[in-house]
């Protein structure tokens, strides 16, 4: 890529951590009224629908042969149906700053799964050295002191880990999907999501007994066209143009990014330590993407 692509990604990489750290407090006013199931299911349904409208807009289709939807079908487990699942559980039970350090981790899946395709010893050593700092920036920005926690609900912290897992299987996996667009591979992903996660919802929650609230509904819907529609067409571009580790290092910038909003939105004030956090996060991102245009 030229250096002005290059900036166009990474600032692809800022938006998408962007939307994704602006879904928790849209989370957070939806399930006020909504329960987690029939939120997620919601969300990924309009997700769908807008998605597939772009799709025909756009001049493009849906892909017609059955190995595309079974590729489709595991992506959409790997980024929505399995991971917002587990996750949904584990973080019933885990305090939310330590869901958010363990969650954070999918970076770290990648770069040890992908440890033997890299282009020599000095790629592999600043990815490993991105992917340490970047949690560590985490772990500085929501304070050490959630450690503390560790071990306590280890069958809860494992849920939220096993998502993190799966959001960099989800991160690997993407490049199956090459031969259709990135329009095309969020609006199939979120099709899958939607044929197993509606039934899920109509059966535990039977939404029509539900009676949510303006405020919810309109949350949901915001969660579901930007940091869920938006989000996973920048999230299928970025896979191409940076890479596995390049995407999965947003986890890094969401931290951050909710801290600095808190500066910017609401007047906040925060300590040394948190910058310093920031600034680790953000060194840990780009050593992950320096590395892959490192050669031997």
């Amino acid at each position: 890529m030229t250096q002005n692509s290059n900036g166009r990604e990474f600032a692809l990489l800022g938006v998408l951590a962007l939307l994704w750290g602006g879904s928790y407090p849209l989370i957070s006013v939806a399930v006020e009224t909504i329960p987690p199931l029939t939120l997620i299911a919601l969300r990924v349904s309009v997700a769908a629908l807008f998605l597939t409208a772009m799709v025909h807009l756009h001049g493009e289709r849906l892909p017609r042969d059955s190995m595309s939807w079974r590729r489709l079908l595991i992506q959409a487990f790997f980024n929505s149906i399995g991971a917002w699942t587990v996750l949904a559980w584990g973080q019933q039970y885990v305090e939310s700053g330590l869901a958010g350090v363990l969650n954070s981790t999918s970076p770290i899946f990648v770069v040890l799964v992908t440890l033997g395709h890299w282009s020599g010893m000095r790629s592999a050593a600043l990815r490993c050295a991105g992917a340490g700092a970047g949690l560590v920036g985490v772990v500085l920005i929501v304070g050490p002191d959630v450690l503390n926690g560790l071990g306590r609900d280890v069958l809860a912290q494992g849920a939220v880990i096993l998502g993190a897992m799966l959001y960099a299987g989800a991160a690997l996996y993407g490049r199956q999907l090459s031969h259709l667009s990135a329009r095309v591979t969020a609006a199939g992903t979120m099709i899958w999501a939607s044929v197993w996660l509606i039934p899920a919802a109509v059966i535990v929650d039977r939404p029509w007994t539900l009676n949510p609230s303006a405020e919810s509904l309109g949350a949901a819907v915001a969660l579901a066209l930007f940091s869920t529609a938006f989000a996973m067409t920048i999230y299928f571009r970025l896979i191409r143009t940076l890479g596995p580790a390049g995407v999965a290092s947003q986890s890094y910038l969401r931290a951050g990014i909710g801290v600095v909003l808190g500066v910017v939105l609401l007047g906040e004030t925060i300590e040394p330590t948190v910058w310093g956090g920031i600034a680790t996060a953000l060194a840990g991102v780009v050593l992950i993407n320096l590395a892959s245009r490192t050669r031997r």
